[in-house]
C-alpha cells in the first residue's frame, strides 16, 4: 500500500518539471500578505497578539493560509484526469481507490512545503524573528503536509460531489476566504466574536496555524490535539474522496 502511495505521489510531482515556474508564482501571493498586509496592520496595533510583534505572529498564518489556497482547487486536477481518460484507467487496476487519493493529497501536501522555506527566508529578510532550527522547519513542513493534504482530500471530495470543474471552482472560491478567516491565522481566537470563535474550534486549519506557531515563533500549543486533530482530519478526507472517487468515473 505504502509504495503505491509512493509511485501516485511521485507522479503528481513530477509534474513540476513541466512547470518550475509554479514553485517561484506560489511565492508571491504569501509575500504580499506580509510586506502590505502584515506591515499595515503592525503599524495601527489594533490586534493584541500578546506580546508577539503583529508580523512574527502573521507569518505561519500566511504559510498556512498558501497552503490551503493550492491544495482547496487540487480536486480540479482529478476531473481533468477523468476527462482526459486517465483516472478510469486507474480505477481499472487492482490498486485501491485510498491509494490514488492519498497519494495526491500528499503530493498536494508536498506541493506546499516550499512555502514554509519561503516564507522563513522572507521573514529573515523583513527582520522577522522566527526559529532557524532546521528540525523544527522541518516539523513545520511536515505539519502543512498533513493540513494540505486534509484540504486536497476535501477538495476531492467536493469533486466527487459535483463532477464539474466549474462547479468545483465556485464552491472552492466560496470557501477557501469562509475557511482562512474563521480561523486563527490573522488574529487571536481571544479576540473573535463567540460565533467565530466557534468556528474556528473546529476548523482545521486553526490547529495547523497553533502547530506552525508553536515550531516557528515559539508560542505555546498543545502539540497532542494539534497533530491529532490534523491526522484524523487527514485520514476522514482520504476516505470520504475514496468512497466518491468512483462516483466521478461514472
Amino acid at each position: 500500500m505504502a509504495v503505491r502511495v509512493g509511485a501516485f505521489a511521485l507522479v503528481e510531482l513530477q509534474k513540476l518539471r513541466y512547470d518550475r515556474t509554479e514553485l517561484f508564482t506560489r511565492l508571491i501571493q504569501p509575500a504580499l500578505w506580509l510586506l502590505i498586509f502584515g506591515q499595515t496592520f503592525s503599524r495601527l496595533h489594533v490586534v493584541n497578539t500578546g506580546g508577539v510583534p503583529y508580523l512574527t505572529f502573521l507569518a505561519p498564518g500566511i504559510i498556512a493560509q498558501s497552503a490551503l489556497f493550492i491544495s482547496i482547487f487540487y480536486g480540479i486536477q482529478i476531473i481533468w484526469d477523468r476527462d482526459a481518460g486517465i483516472l478510469a484507467k486507474l480505477m481499472v487496476t487492482p490498486t485501491p481507490a485510498s491509494a490514488l487519493v492519498t497519494g495526491k493529497a500528499f503530493a498536494a501536501g508536498v506541493r506546499s512545503v516550499a512555502q514554509v522555506v519561503g516564507v522563513v527566508v522572507l521573514a529573515y529578510l523583513m527582520g522577522i524573528s522566527m526559529t532557524a532550527n532546521p528540525l523544527r522547519i522541518l516539523a513545520a513542513m511536515a505539519i502543512v503536509v498533513l493540513g494540505a493534504a486534509f484540504f486536497a482530500c476535501l477538495s476531492m471530495t467536493l469533486a466527487g460531489l459535483v463532477r464539474k470543474r466549474d462547479r468545483l471552482m465556485g464552491i472552492g472560491q466560496a470557501i477557501t476566504m469562509p475557511l482562512f478567516f474563521a480561523s486563527n491565522a490573522l488574529y487571536p481566537v481571544d479576540i473573535m466574536p463567540g460565533w467565530l470563535r466557534a468556528l474556528s474550534t473546529i476548523n482545521p486549519l486553526s490547529y495547523e496555524v497553533n502547530a506552525l506557531r508553536g515550531l516557528l515563533i515559539g508560542t505555546p500549543t498543545n502539540w497532542v490535539v494539534d497533530v491529532t486533530v490534523l491526522i484524523v482530519a487527514a485520514v476522514l478526507g482520504i476516505a470520504a474522496s475514496s468512497a466518491l472517487l468512483r462516483r466521478l468515473v461514472r
